[in-house]
């Protein structure tokens, strides 16, 4: 049954993938935003590529869908919140458990419920007021604070992001961080085994310390999704309780802002291929010597540690900059004019190497097996022929690479290869429009 079901979502997404993406992968961050939101906690079920299925407790906006992450809540700066949480969570032995959100970084006022160790908890069937101001911009997560390791494991956590007074086209209030396009990228991991337990035996026998994710087939997500779900659109049938994609694309020399959210109990480190990013913050606070300096102190990476609870912001920029040949190919067909840089303002191609020819000889159609993502030219905005049921994924002719975990075992579906944490970015010409 696991491998027909399995047969059954790859050809679903091969198809969904092609008829979805001439359309849009989506350019902006889903969430819920307003000053007053209304969480619930329930029980639900989430998918895997593999074909596995597994309960997990999670929050729902409102009397909506449990989903894994939850939502995302986009708020701004200077507002005053406040998150209503209703406990409805059930077990299939034993006690129900009390639920509780944590909003680090924040001074919370909570009402309601019964007092617990880290803030006022939501018994069954109860719920508890919580209420903060959002003084300080940036990417924060919020949590269980109710026996966290078991809680957020079972999926009750997810993102908060303040925009700051600078307006929404800004990570802080400083124009050194100001972006084109931002993602979010929530990094977390699930032990199947724990899952189960919980279904069949309720929380009460779970032993959370007994957890061995280098020993055990152990399920990677991005936002809440593995390979190759991730790269699937935004709130797909499919996939009810898992709405958040992860598939990033830009244009050349825009700024990519990533908001990387550990999500989980490990360290994850999320490595970017095709350039450095810069990181401008850390834990919703930017990095910089003193009030009008901007992140100054922030510093280039190639691959973000994430790590467990942590939020990271950074920005990453792809330019044709020191490539060595034309990205778009045929030097008649486009001019370059440099700027100060030696880029072209528009197409972002480094002039120096304008004409250039790709210093390679390209094989033949068949020579070579082509991917998904190839587009029958080695050109930035090229489309050439491709033998039949090749190819369909990349119809714009963009520059497609991977983003994934650096920790290769964090890129497999139940110990198989490619899944897991692992992505695609896509860098579309500048004459393309990006939804």
């Amino acid at each position: 049954m696991k491998s027909f079901k399995t047969a059954i979502r790859i050809n679903l997404f091969a198809i969904v993938c092609i008829l979805f993406y001439t359309i849009h992968a989506g350019a902006a961050i889903e969430g819920i935003s307003g000053t007053n939101f209304n969480l619930t906690a329930k029980n639900g079920e989430i998918s895997t590529p593999d074909g596995g299925n597994y309960l997990f407790w999670g929050f729902a906006n409102g009397n909506g869908l449990v989903q894994y992450p939850g939502p995302t809540m986009i708020v701004n700066q200077g507002q005053t919140i406040t998150v209503t949480l209703n406990n409805n969570i059930t077990v299939t032995q034993g006690a129900r458990p009390n639920v509780s959100i944590v909003f680090p970084g924040f001074n919370v006022t909570a009402v309601g419920g019964v007092d617990g160790i880290l803030t006022k908890e939501a018994v069954p069937s109860g719920t508890v007021t919580y209420s903060f101001k959002a003084e300080n911009p940036g990417t924060y997560t919020y949590y269980s604070g109710t026996d966290s390791g078991l809680q957020i494991e079972m999926g009750l956590v997810g993102t908060l992001i303040v925009r700051p007074a600078m307006g929404s086209g800004y990570a802080y209030n400083h124009a050194d961080t100001a972006f084109d396009r931002e993602f979010l990228f929530f990094l977390s991991e699930m032990d199947p085994r724990v899952h189960e337990m919980v279904e069949t035996f309720g929380p009460d026998l779970v032993d959370t310390t007994d957890y061995l994710a280098n020993y055990r087939p152990v399920v990677w997500f991005m936002n809440g999704r593995a390979a190759p779900d991730t790269m699937a659109e935004n709130d797909v049938a499919w996939l009810p309780h898992q709405p958040y994609n992860c598939f990033p694309r830009m244009h050349p020399g825009e700024k990519l802002l990533m908001r990387v959210v550990g999500g989980g109990r490990d360290i994850h480190p999320l490595h970017h291929h095709g350039n450095h990013a810069k990181v401008i913050a850390r834990e919703g606070r930017m990095l910089s010597s003193g009030p009008g300096a901007g992140p100054d102190y922030g510093y280039g990476v190639f691959t973000i540690q994430s790590q467990p609870g942590s939020t990271v912001d950074a920005i990453f920029t792809w330019t044709g900059k020191g490539i060595g040949w034309d990205i778009y190919g045929d030097a008649d067909s486009h001019t370059c004019t440099p700027g100060p840089d030696g880029l072209d303002p528009v197409s972002f191609e480094d002039c120096s190497d304008h004409g250039k020819p790709i210093p390679v000889t390209l094989p033949g159609q068949a020579e070579v097996a082509f991917g998904g993502f190839y587009s029958g030219s080695p050109f930035l905005g090229g489309v050439d022929a491709l033998p039949p049921g090749e190819g369909g994924l990349n119809p714009n002719g963009g520059f497609s690479f991977m983003w994934h975990s650096h920790t290769e075992k964090e890129m497999v579906n139940y110990d198989i290869f490619p899944g897991g944490m692992l992505t695609m970015i896509i860098i579309e010409a500048s004459t393309v429009t990006i939804d």
